[in-house]
């Protein structure tokens, strides 16, 4: 096999596995507390990514890690996976897993708004556009298509759901700059993820139900959302001859999550969700040419303002 069917093959592995996450989400939550899930998970996500550092014979750079090397992680892991999965569950669980599922999807569009205090970047013309499609695609979804009358049944669950995307966002724009390896860098984050789930589940007197199909789902979710996946795909990044041969691949992701929630949880899917996707993932679209027409732009025009 060549290394260009390689990274196909590692990049629909990954799709097909976060495709099923959203369904393990919904699943887990009828067994056990977002707390509990969140803590397991990222204590099973260290565990794994420590294994996968054994495997590659890189688990002697844990020790030569110094302090101002994992200093960053500090408020990394607070981000992710400790405030993201807690706020995403939280959302889970009051909302259609349809629902917060593909909301989740504006999280590229709020990393374009975040981009411009923090980062100094312009928002041109076609990023406009972008915004307002992806949003005007969540509003769909949590109205259930009645727009005039802005019907909301879960403000909460939908306020949650769009506040995961400012966290997921500001932790991909705080790590823009960071030069650590990323397995090695999202192996320390989960170690101090796991660090302050545990503190928070004692704090809050979080409940960990002594039943076997929560402690899976917060497992299954540490291994194939947290760990092994974000490998898989930086793997087929590494692979393939260009990102975009296997970026594409992730427009997947959506429309096989939808199969799964329809057909293991046995949720209808609505009509105001297949149109809300659309217009997000138009909105992504026109987000991803906008990008490539700034990278062809002169230096002086492209690059962000100071």
């Amino acid at each position: 096999m060549n290394n260009q069917k390689k990274a196909y093959f590692h990049a629909l592995l990954a799709v097909c596995l976060w495709s099923t996450v959203a369904t393990v989400f919904k699943l887990s939550l009828r067994h056990q507390s977002p707390e509990a899930l969140v803590f397991v998970a990222s204590l099973t996500s260290s565990l794994v990514l420590a294994g996968i550092l054994a495997a590659q014979g890189r688990l002697r750079e844990i020790a030569t890690l110094t302090w101002t090397s994992i200093r960053p992680s500090l408020l990394l892991g607070a981000l992710n996976p400790f405030l993201y999965y807690l706020v995403l569950l939280r959302a889970y669980d009051l909302l259609r897993a349809q629902e917060a599922q593909v909301i989740n999807y504006t999280w590229a569009i709020t990393m374009t708004i975040l981009s411009v205090p923090m980062l100094k970047q312009r928002i041109h013309g076609l990023r406009y556009l972008a915004i307002g499609l992806s949003y005007c695609g969540a509003l769909i979804i949590c109205t259930q298509g009645e727009l005039t009358e802005l019907r909301i049944d879960s403000p909460l669950g939908f306020s949650l759901a769009m506040g995961s995307t400012v966290i997921w966002a500001l932790f991909w724009i705080l790590g823009v700059k960071d030069s650590m390896d990323p397995v090695l860098r999202l192996f320390v984050n989960f170690c101090w993820g796991t660090l302050y789930s545990g503190i928070w589940s004692v704090v809050h007197g979080a409940t960990f139900k002594p039943n076997w199909q929560g402690m899976l789902g917060a497992m299954y979710i540490g291994v194939f959302e947290m760990g092994v996946t974000f490998v898989l795909w930086m793997s087929a990044l590494k692979l393939s001859r260009t990102t975009a041969q296997v970026s594409a691949l992730i427009y997947l992701a959506p429309f096989l999550s939808l199969f799964f929630i329809h057909f293991l949880l046995g949720e209808a899917i609505l009509p105001s969700t297949l149109v809300g996707l659309g217009f997000i993932l138009a909105g992504t679209t026109v987000q991803k040419i906008a990008d490539s027409q700034a990278k062809d732009k002169p230096e002086s025009q492209a690059a962000p303002t100071q």
